[in-house]
């Protein structure tokens, strides 16, 4: 890698003024509470077309970036189900719409057959065995060196200080990338999603991104290496591998899908149990219900709200007729929420039976780093409660929420506890 240093993402610097929580925290969209909002839609209808003309919202839509003028948005948790699993009149091409551009033709955007041999090739690289490997060398050796930055003090806000740089750190390690790197990479790949916003600007991002990418997948293929990049490079499924063009969009979805996704849910199952000090109690007394909340955190509060597909042929979906060619917008947080799936949906319950979530999608595309995801959480979460004793919300803070539209997360979460664990 000192063969980069010249020309890489080596320096960190030129990333002075830049925020990439602000950035993170403007793409989720100013919205605090849309689940009222949702509860309307679905009993009205489970299936809402809305027109968008030249685009609605409160950020300006890109002229270049790729325009959506109609949808189709599914709100029920049954349809949504049905969407997700039938991907012969539904197909996952709707994402070439969306972020195809800048990311490139990535496993998002792929139907069958192309779709499982891909999927093959790409999950021998998130096997369990080398997701245990992971586990405390890399996700637990990150998450003590960030509480150790603040354990002492007896008080931190644990979006910036754990939630927001954990994933960042944790990917960037699986893919062994050179701290130095972490700060660019970070931005580069905040730029790449907001392609709606600015189009340029994601297309620079894109560009330079895969320029680095390039350097990395050409040195390991030199001198492999025990990380993700070497493992994507040699995975073999019948004989074939990846190709460097294959790769790339692979690693272009990593940081956005992986960083962007786990420290929402992170910052999410943190904001309910410090909300409701009896649960968090619950979980630090019985380690065992730790699954339980990460699944109650991630249908509770979805972290994307939103997936979308394409309609292949003209269909029928609860009485609502969707020709082909149609966007069809499935609203995961929606969905999540339906009383005729969960009781008393709007409650945040770590004991909660049949909580299983949809945040993860379903069907041939439920995401493949969903295990690391959870392992994540997991982590995580023991290591706040092992840690931080007396960890409660900050009672001198106002105004602590969620928020967004896109994306959902607190903006903050700052708490006090006994110092020095």
């Amino acid at each position: 890698m000192a063969a980069m240093s010249g020309k890489g993402l080596v320096t960190a610097s030129g990333e002075a003024g830049y925020d990439p929580m602000r950035q993170f925290i403007e793409l989720a969209g100013d919205v605090r509470d849309p689940y009222p909002m949702f509860a309307g839609i679905r009993a009205e209808t489970p299936v809402l077309h809305v027109e968008l003309g030249g685009g609605a919202g409160r950020y300006r839509h890109d002229e270049k970036a790729p325009r959506i003028t109609s949808l189709f948005t599914v709100t029920s948790h049954e349809l949504a189900q049905q969407v997700l699993t039938d991907h012969k009149r539904f197909s996952s091409a709707a994402t070439a719409m969306t972020v195809g551009p800048v990311i490139g033709h990535s496993i998002l955007e792929m139907d069958p057959p192309e779709h499982q041999r891909h999927r093959a090739l790409v999950a021998r690289a998130f096997r369990t065995r080398v997701l245990d490997q992971w586990s405390d060398a890399i996700i637990g050796a990150t998450v003590r060196e960030l509480i150790d930055d603040f354990a002492g003090d007896g008080h931190a806000d644990l979006i910036p200080q754990l939630t927001f740089p954990f994933p960042v750190r944790v990917i960037a390690r699986i893919l062994g990338l050179p701290e130095a790197d972490w700060p660019r990479f970070l931005r580069l790949s905040t730029q790449l999603i907001a392609v709606m916003r600015n189009y340029d600007g994601a297309v620079a991002a894109s560009r330079e991104l895969r320029g680095y990418f390039g350097e990395v997948i050409a040195d390991r293929r030199r001198h492999p290496r025990d990380d993700l990049v070497s493992q994507l490079i040699a995975a073999e499924v019948d004989g074939r591998r990846l190709s460097d063009d294959e790769i790339y969009p692979f690693l272009l979805l990593l940081l956005p899908a992986g960083a962007e996704t786990t420290y929402r849910s992170s910052s999410n199952l943190l904001f309910g149990l410090l909300s409701d000090p009896g649960q968090l109690n619950m979980v630090r007394a019985d380690r065992g219900l730790v699954p339980q909340a990460i699944e109650e955190a991630l249908r509770w509060e979805t972290p994307v709200l939103t997936v979308a597909r394409l309609a292949t042929e003209d269909v029928e979906l609860g009485g609502v007729p969707i020709p082909a060619g149609s966007f069809v917008a499935v609203s995961l947080g929606s969905a999540n929420r339906d009383p005729a799936r969960y009781a008393d949906p709007d409650s945040f319950d770590v004991v909660r039976e049949n909580g299983q979530a949809t945040s993860f999608g379903n069907g041939i595309h439920k995401c493949l780093g969903m295990h690391l995801a959870r392992m994540e959480m997991r982590v995580l979460l023991n290591a706040v409660l092992d840690r931080l004793p007396g960890l409660r919300l900050d009672p001198d803070a106002e105004d602590v929420h969620v928020h967004g539209l896109v994306f959902r997360s607190p903006p903050n979460l700052p708490v006090r506890f006994d110092p020095g664990g």
